[in-house]
């Protein structure tokens, strides 16, 4: 077996492990750790700072911190998510002018900006929110396993924070050279700087 090869069962070994956390979670309890990863997020001085943030609409068992986009708004904030291109088969960042209005389903039944909505350029971004199947303290993130969010990071020099309950911490993750490393982890209970290296 080859190392490529066996990064990959240790990777899907952990999505089963953590998706069934994640299953074993009451919406209810979901609902109030989304809460608490919003208060503090909107404590921390880089999201004050932030002009350009990209957001993500959650999927079932993903922290949700969409609401806060409306805020943004208000505060004069872009807000952009990302957008799946049939052209190109990846993924590319959109601005949302209007939370309500400007978003439909998208390639994998996750709400997306419509087609019509303008192209923003991910090396302007400030801040993206960052979600995933698990993390680790040092920065490492294991995503669904097609790459979309890595290709898309990859172009982010901005501030890049993982959103995730605490249950999705653990202590180590099999990462390969495309996995993109963040700058923090964002849980209901921290706020965790990195200060490993963001590349492996």
């Amino acid at each position: 077996m080859t190392m490529s090869a066996d990064v990959s069962q240790q990777k899907m070994a952990l999505r089963r492990q953590l998706r069934e956390a994640l299953r074993q979670m009451p919406l209810t309890t979901q609902g109030e750790h989304s809460t608490r990863l919003t208060e503090r997020l909107l404590a921390q001085p880089v999201w004050e700072a932030a002009g350009a943030i990209l957001f993500f609409v959650p999927a079932a068992g993903e922290p949700n911190l969409w609401p806060v986009a409306t805020l943004a708004l208000a505060m004069g904030k872009k807000v952009v998510l990302p957008s799946y291109s049939p052209a190109t088969g990846h993924y590319e960042a959109r601005i949302v002018a209007d939370t309500a209005r400007d978003l439909q389903p998208g390639q994998f039944g996750i709400l997306e900006p419509s087609p019509a909505s303008p192209t923003y350029n991910l090396k302007q971004l400030d801040l993206a929110l960052v979600p995933g199947i698990g993390f680790t303290l040092n920065g490492g993130r294991l995503g669904r396993g097609k790459g979309y969010y890595d290709r898309l990071l990859e172009q982010v020099p901005g501030f890049k924070c993982g959103v995730a309950f605490d249950c999705q911490l653990v202590d180590v993750l099999p990462l390969e050279s495309h996995d993109v490393r963040l700058n923090c982890i964002l849980t209901p209970t921290r706020w965790h700087l990195v200060s490993a290296p963001l590349r492996s």
